[in-house]
């Protein structure tokens, strides 16, 4: 039965990108049309990079410059968030008396002028202290309004295709080399827009969702102390479990033999996609598809990005999702499965490292 399982997921993974996808993210010389965009996109459910479609944007310009950025948001209080390593919302190690175990950390979070903020952000040789500006929750419009005449209040034909509301949230977002985040996935249509710098996302389809191994995690809390310079992790209190992908697609060298035997599913399958957002660029990225997100700086040490999140249509492909999530072909049922018997062609294994590296190739072809 589980071999029979596992031909038939290694059927529609292979199926989604013949028939659907291909082998790279579509990019678009110019903003669509709302009916192309909801034709060729948002209903197939299909990614894409849109090239100047924000040109207009004095953002573009007036952000890369951050003493524009901290006069202007001179006496704003904003909600910067702290790690040790970058990595916000995410799977870390926890020694508790009975055990280490893996717990679902959430990043301390201080409420700072805006000066102060960007401060510690470009400040990223500051030994085990990454911060990062990610509020989420419609923070553009609470806590940096007075950027607000610097771009658009939504993207109009991204509005119009779906559906005419406004977006539920747009969020700002500004980092070092540092910060990254994690697989997941996002109950919203996205528009992720990158001002300054690039972003380096790795996706994968909804269809691929027993590849992230989605385990109940217990919560936990980051706690920073300024006295001590120290982080302490601890137990939410009462306990409550998060589910989240268990994939880190850049194990570190001494245990990226441990992690692809434990995620076979994922190293051993199609490659997921690759893509670089530069500055000027926007994604479109679905509802449902899962996503891992690093950046590279500009040269003044950071990465600006405004996202809109737009409401999802819980439509007959969420219920597609939901009936194949709930088929029980993962966690420890994966973890007892014969992996020698689920197999692809050597052409599709996966090296995230070497997926970049690809892409950068490709880039410098069509450069020359």
């Amino acid at each position: 039965m589980m071999e029979e399982q596992g031909r038939l997921l290694e059927g529609l993974w292979g199926e989604v990108r013949e028939l659907s996808l291909g082998n790279r993210i579509q990019r678009l010389d110019s903003a669509p049309t709302p009916l192309q965009f909801l034709r060729d996109y948002v209903s197939p459910n299909k990614p894409c990079i849109i090239s100047h479609a924000i040109s207009h944007w004095p953002a573009l310009t007036l952000w890369p410059n951050l003493s524009y950025l901290s006069s202007s948001l001179s006496d704003s209080i904003v909600s910067l968030h702290l790690t040790p390593h970058g990595h916000a919302d995410s799977l870390v190690p926890l020694e508790t008396p009975q055990k280490e175990e893996t717990c679902f950390a959430s990043a301390h979070v201080e409420h700072v002028p805006f000066p102060c903020a960007l401060d510690l952000v470009l400040k990223p040789e500051i030994k085990n202290l990454v911060g990062y500006l990610q509020q989420q929750n419609d923070c553009f419009q609470e806590e940096y309004s007075e950027l607000a005449s610097d771009c658009d209040a939504h993207i109009p034909w991204a509005t119009e295709a779906l559906g005419g509301c406004l977006p539920e949230a747009v969020n700002l977002w500004i980092g070092n080399h540092s910060s990254e985040t994690s697989f997941h996935k996002d109950h919203y249509e996205n528009l992720y827009a990158v001002v300054s710098g690039e972003k380096q996302f790795l996706l994968l389809p909804p269809t691929d969702v027993h590849r992230m191994y989605i385990k109940e995690y217990p919560a936990a809390q980051y706690s920073y102390s300024s006295d001590t310079g120290e982080f302490r992790l601890e137990l939410e209190k009462p306990q409550r479990y998060v589910p989240w992908c268990s994939v880190n697609p850049y194990p570190p060298p001494e245990t990226k033999e441990t992690e692809m035997s434990k995620f076979p599913l994922y190293f051993n399958g199609p490659k997921p996609f690759h893509c670089t957002i530069k500055a000027g660029e926007i994604l479109y990225l679905p509802s449902m598809w899962f996503h891992h997100v690093r950046q590279t700086p500009d040269d003044n040490g950071c990465t600006i990005a405004i996202n809109y999140w737009y409401d999802m249509q819980f439509d007959i492909k969420y219920a597609y999702f939901n009936f194949l999530q709930s088929i029980h072909y993962g966690s420890t049922t994966l973890m007892n499965y014969d992996t020698s018997k689920f197999t692809l062609s050597d052409g599709l294994c996966i090296d995230a490292n070497e997926l970049e590296a690809e892409e950068a190739n490709q880039e410098d072809t069509k450069d020359e």
